[in-house]
């Protein structure tokens, strides 16, 4: 190992190395801090499985605990790194297969897809942005997961902005930034989560730039994340906004009613549990905020049926949430639903009650419909009384009019999330 790494690499880095453990193919080691440890794995992982391989050790992977100087016990702080290196861990469960894909996320979901597929770099940087719990990290995780799969010759890095920041400094503070500068300029593919994160932080703004130039310039990929755009960015360098918005920038707006409820199926499926209809169009309603809340959500209530032994129902349901249902409740009417639907398409509320067929009213009207029947408890017939005396087969038509104009319009979409919101905040 001395003779591949290379004298001075090996003195500075793999003597430090102590053996902990090896169990079911796992070689388990220990350094001495998190600065060694990162390194280590994102240099020497695949040579060290190489290395051990060669002499008939069996070993799949390998894990390295970090060790605290002062009292010199072993901290559960260890990063594995199966073949090709990537600094933070991956979470099996964020692939591609395991994404649903709706009108919200569909353009970033196929931008990653096409970045982790690609055999040359198509955009870069890809960029993706949007709020918290929207599914930035499941993308970033499964172009990662994709890659490694595929492509094991790769050498992949993913972290968030903040441990790039921390691992800077502590290059700084150990005087030896070369390494640093090495280890995240030599990459094939580099993915920093939470961008914004680096926003007034000059010095690592500094590093982070020259770092992304040196990627692009060389034809590496570098994907993305932050909760804005990067002309939004807050305590950004100009030069570096520009930067990032270089390749594809491409936005996850928050999950359409539809598309939580085909979350909440796939989620159930993976516990093979029978979720009643009416509880999924209950969690979709209730809980809006962000896709990690509402599965969440449904984990609470799996857990709750299983050991308790209590059928899922909409009312174990409201029981088993009280505090998160509270913490999300805000009374949304038909009435405050006809009231925003008429500032938003500018119609009297006397047409939009009335039989009027007029092409904007009658849209109008399909709107209103669908979100009282998303967003209220209200019956079908209860919907159609408070729309002049219509009955529910109207409320029907209305709600099927709207789910395919969903499907094929992406504007239409937008607006009615931008309805929807309106009336949740």
């Amino acid at each position: 190992m001395r003779t591949m790494a290379g004298e001075k690499s090996f003195s500075t880095w793999l003597s430090k190395l102590g053996v902990v453990a090896f169990d079911d193919g796992i070689l388990r080691l220990s350094a001495p801090s998190n600065f060694t440890r990162d390194n280590i794995m994102s240099r020497f992982s695949d040579m060290i499985v190489k290395v051990m391989n060669s002499y008939g050790c069996g070993v799949s992977a390998i894990e390295i605990d970090v060790y605290d100087n002062n009292n010199k016990e072993i901290c559960q702080n260890h990063v594995r790194a199966p073949g090709n290196s990537d600094i933070s861990v991956l979470d099996k469960r964020f692939t591609f297969q395991n994404f649903v894909v709706g009108k919200p996320n569909e353009f970033a979901y196929a931008a990653a897809v096409r970045v982790a597929e690609s055999d040359v770099t198509t955009f870069n940087p890809l960029f993706l942005y949007g709020g918290v719990g929207l599914g930035k990290t499941h993308l970033m995780h499964a172009i990662a997961w994709h890659v490694k799969s595929n492509k094991s010759h790769k050498n992949v890095i993913y972290l968030s902005a903040e441990k790039f920041m921390y691992l800077f400094i502590r290059s700084i503070r150990y005087k030896d930034t070369m390494t640093f500068k090495e280890l995240f300029r030599n990459v094939d593919l580099l993915m920093i989560d939470d961008v914004q994160f680096i926003g007034g932080k000059d010095t690592t703004q500094e590093e982070f730039f020259h770092t992304f130039n040196e990627l692009v310039n060389n034809n590496r990929q570098v994907v993305l994340s932050a909760d804005k755009s990067p002309t939004d960015l807050d305590g950004v360098e100009d030069r570096l906004k520009s930067r990032l918005g270089w390749g594809l920038v491409a936005d996850i707006h928050p999950a359409s009613y539809e598309l939580r409820i085909g979350i909440l199926q796939s989620k159930a499926k993976t516990y093979n549990v029978e979720i009643p209809g009416d509880v999924m169009e209950f969690l979709a309603a209730k809980i809006t905020s962000n896709i990690r809340e509402l599965e969440g959500a449904l984990n609470r209530i799996v857990a709750h049926s299983m050991l308790v032994g209590r059928a899922i129902s909409v009312a174990m349901t409201r029981e088993v949430l009280d505090d998160l249902l509270r913490a999300n409740e805000k009374v949304i009417t038909i009435e405050l639903i006809q009231k925003r639907v008429c500032e938003f398409y500018s119609v009297k509320l006397s047409d939009l009650t009335s039989s009027k067929r007029q092409k904007s009213i009658a849209a109008a009207r399909h709107v209103a419909m669908y979100l009282c029947k998303s967003l209220t408890p209200k019956s079908l017939p209860d919907i159609g009384a408070s729309f002049g005396g219509k009955d529910h087969s109207t409320v029907i038509h209305a709600v099927r009019k709207v789910k395919e104009k969903l499907q094929i319009d992406n504007a239409f979409a937008t607006d009615l999330e931008i309805l929807r919101k309106s009336m949740e905040n």
